[in-house]
């Protein structure tokens, strides 16, 4: 797409993967240090983003120095009590001077090599503070490019108590972008690994 390769070459856009939650359907397991086709789900998300953003960072509140160990900035939620993604999502937010952050889960292997500029072509070109994956069956919530400066909106409604990241979305303009739905097949439970 003409001019693509100019925006993003001047827009300034990081990544976190969120490794942060309990990993209640996995048995309590640490979803980012499970093993998926000889490595760690982690490893596939840093192979799938590194090339496409100038830095990642991990949101993790265990087994940190594993998570260290891969070279990038570590944050664990500086909400208490496991909050939810958007804590770490937060958390990023605090910590990056990029213009954009793109947030994806850890448990989702075969995430696109065009996310964050399909995402980001579509929130400059509608001009919207969000972009959220989708495909022709469901919005992928966790999956989703903002701009840096809606870290107040964010605070605010974790502040309020409010968790779900479908409604903090819901009070940002967005847009939509559609991807094959394959790439967002994700790993909730033991058997969905042993499904693949």
């Amino acid at each position: 797409m003409p001019g693509r390769g100019s925006k993003l070459a001047s827009v300034r856009v990081a990544a976190v993967i969120l490794a942060g939650g309990q990993g209640r359907r996995m048995g309590g397991a640490d979803k980012g240090l499970i093993d998926y086709r000889g490595r760690p789900l982690v490893e596939w998300a840093l192979a799938a983003l590194a090339p496409q953003v100038g830095e990642i960072l991990i949101s993790a509140n265990r087994n940190l120095d594993l998570y260290a160990a891969y070279g990038h900035r570590v944050l664990p939620d500086t909400m208490p009590d496991f909050p939810g993604p958007l804590a770490g999502v937060l958390a990023a937010l605090d910590a990056v001077t990029a213009d954009w952050l793109l947030v994806a889960p850890c448990d989702t292997p075969h995430l696109p090599a065009d996310l964050a500029a399909r995402l980001l072509d579509a929130a400059l070109r509608e001009s919207v503070p969000l972009a959220v994956a989708a495909d022709g069956e469901r919005v992928h919530y966790g999956c989703f490019l903002v701009r840096t400066d809606q870290r107040d909106s964010l605070a605010a409604f974790l502040a309020r108590g409010e968790r779900a990241v479908r409604h903090w979305q819901a009070g940002l303009p967005s847009t939509r972008v559609q991807f094959d739905a394959a790439c967002f097949a994700n790993f909730n439970q033991p058997q969905d690994l042993r499904a693949d």
